[in-house]
């Protein structure tokens, strides 16, 4: 991507391999140069730049964000509550003592596995004589831990791009869905305008084979136009009430953007298996959207679901990925048809639990530092949110933070009306997910009628019913008792994997 930026900008006879590139702080250059680039003082100085986005002269967040907390805290006091936490809360379904318990339960359960993390990390710079080996800092965490990755794993993520092509795995993940929920989704080009050339119009049929949802799907990067990331979000909502035409329903259609690498000549867009991931995600998003049969729009689909519970379904369809028959389907050579070797397969799902521990205490950072600057940061008082950031870091990083780390400036979940006070979310609906899909591990995965009426019924359960009943009482109806954490710390390999026929 960096020498496609730089082609962009004129510069001629550019190559991934010799160059020009032109490094931007966008995810997925930034990331590959953190992960990938072997100048030490490079990726120091792309680190220190990613940190101090947004935090210097006019373009400094630091007093928006402080003015935006102050007036929370009166808003909150206005109405009653101690802080804005507890409103938050009113749209979740945890309190602010259960959350925080979780986060603390994770903590516990991940720190001493984050130590042993960074030893590991130290044990292989010193295998490769790295001069740092004895000072790793945060700018060598990415690219020491990918050497890690492919030494213990023998696997390199841009090495296996060739064997995940976009059009195989989104192939894929349309016959999974179609196993699962028993609907079949087929190109619809033509029956709406498009904003890009590489947006694909979708249309979702259900047995029967008539028309139920439709969405769009804008998979490529497009950096003047677009932001990082990858997301969905709704066009329209299921409605009775907003129904033209002649028709009694109007149909809900949402659209998926991704920023993965454009095809490039006779090449496809080839992906990372993290990229897989984040298209599957954002895939269980709109299914929600899609397959919701609440006609009353504050209700429908993501609608009026609880914070906390929202990323249910994306995380659920995330663990899809990890499951044999799953890769076999989608990963294969785009050029020889090679199917993905099972020897391979076997790392990928291994490597799901590298560097859990690490991984949960980045995610505690930012949840513990969310919940503090919405329960005990004064606004004016002795401590600023940079030093609430530097607090909690003592207590979540294994590595101090670095003094001059402004990484709050870009944190925009803080200004989020569903985030704030809320980046638990991510862990509580992990537990959700986890929780819900083990239920389908429980019943046999290789177990083809079981496997249907689980999805039947997680269909019928949470995709269905939307924002119409509590997220605790629908997941009470999916899975017949109360969530419990031991799933998702199977998962990320905190505690023994569970032993299935």
């Amino acid at each position: 991507m960096a020498s496609l930026l730089a082609a962009s900008k004129g510069h001629e006879n550019t190559s991934a391999e010799n160059g020009p590139w032109i490094i931007t702080l966008d995810g997925p250059i930034y990331r590959s140069v953190m992960h990938h680039v072997r100048n030490r003082s490079l990726r120091k100085e792309v680190f220190g730049a990613y940190i101090a986005r947004a935090s210097e002269g006019e373009l400094n967040n630091t007093p928006i964000f402080e003015r935006v907390l102050k007036l929370r805290l009166e808003k909150a006091k206005l109405l009653g509550y101690k802080n804005y936490a507890e409103v938050s809360m009113e749209m979740k379904m945890a309190t602010v003592d259960k959350a925080e318990e979780l986060m603390e339960k994770f903590l516990s359960a991940s720190w001493s596995a984050a130590v042993q993390d960074m030893k590991d990390l130290e044990a292989i710079a010193k295998d490769q004589d790295a001069a740092e080996a004895n000072d790793l800092n945060h700018w060598d965490i990415f690219f020491w831990s990918e050497r890690l990755r492919e030494s213990k794993y023998d696997i390199n993520e841009e090495e296996l791009r060739p064997f995940f092509s976009f059009l195989r795995v989104v192939d894929g993940l349309f016959g999974l869905a179609k196993m699962l929920f028993d609907i079949d989704i087929e190109p619809a080009d033509g029956k709406a305008p498009v904003w890009n050339s590489d947006v694909k119009f979708y249309c979702v049929k259900d047995s029967s084979s008539n028309p139920i949802a439709y969405f769009y799907f804008d998979p490529y990067s497009r950096p003047s136009e677009k932001r990082g990331g990858a997301w969905m979000d709704e066009v329209v909502g299921l409605s009775g009430n907003l129904a033209c035409d002649g028709t009694s329903i109007r149909l809900p259609v949402a659209h998926i953007v991704c920023n993965l690498t454009p095809p490039m000549g006779d090449k496809p867009s080839l992906m990372t298996f993290r990229e897989v991931e984040a298209v599957f995600h954002e895939f269980g998003h709109a299914l929600q959207h899609l397959l919701t049969k609440q006609k009353e729009g504050l209700v429908s689909g993501v609608r009026g679901i609880e914070w906390d519970a929202v990323e249910l379904p994306s995380q659920f369809m995330e663990n899809w990925c990890y499951q044999r028959d799953t890769l076999a389907g989608i990963a294969k050579h785009y050029e020889t048809g090679e199917i993905l070797p099972q020897e391979v397969c076997s790392k990928l799902i291994s490597a799901r639990t590298f560097r859990a521990g690490s991984q949960n205490l980045r995610q505690l950072r930012y949840a513990f530092v969310d919940m503090e600057l919405h329960t005990k940061y004064i606004p004016r008082g002795l401590n600023s949110i940079h030093d609430i950031d530097q607090r909690v870091g003592k207590r979540t990083q294994v590595i101090p933070l670095l003094p001059e780390d402004r990484f709050l400036c870009s944190f925009t979940h803080i200004v989020s009306d569903k985030y704030a006070a809320g980046y638990f979310s991510y862990m509580w609906a992990e537990v959700l997910s986890a929780d819900a899909f083990s239920a389908f591990e429980e019943a046999g995965l290789h177990n083809r009628k079981a496997m249907k009426e689980l999805g039947h019924k997680f269909r019928e359960t949470v995709l269905a019913l939307g924002g119409g009943k509590p997220a605790h009482e629908v997941f009470l109806e999916f899975r017949g008792r109360e969530p419990t954490p031991e799933a998702l710390l199977r998962y990320s390999g905190l505690l023994p994997a569970m032993v299935t026929a």
